[in-house]
């Protein structure tokens, strides 16, 4: 591994907040600052999580933060779970969007149980 661009997870991940983003604008106007800034935030915690793990360069290190984004994708899928309750989405409309959170959360935790807590 050369760098956090050549994970699969993190590029997945970055795929993931984009789509994120264009379904938040699906999102009234009222929710900007909170529901929508909420969903946006998290989502882009995901890669970004990623991203600074891998650059720590200690796999101790890295396994904290491939935990966080694991923590900020049920954050996401608890947003958009409100999303639907509250009748700005509908169950449709975040299908694939909860099935990339659900393979993104194997993927992670199948990378991470796969490192070996040293240094690289």
């Amino acid at each position: 591994m050369k760098t956090y661009r050549d994970l699969i997870i993190w590029q997945k991940g970055l795929v993931l907040a984009k789509e994120i983003y264009s379904l938040s604008r699906k999102l009234p106007g009222i929710e900007r600052y909170s529901l929508i800034n909420q969903m946006q935030r998290a989502a882009v915690s995901i890669p970004a999580n990623i991203a600074e793990g891998q650059a720590r360069r200690h796999k101790k290190e890295f396994k904290q933060y491939l935990s966080i984004a694991l923590g900020s994708l049920a954050e996401l899928d608890t947003y958009l779970t409100l999303s639907v309750l509250l009748g700005y989405l509908t169950d449709s409309e975040i299908k694939s969007i909860r099935e990339q959170i659900v393979e993104l959360q194997k993927m992670i935790c199948g990378f991470a149980s796969n490192l070996v807590v040293s240094n690289y």
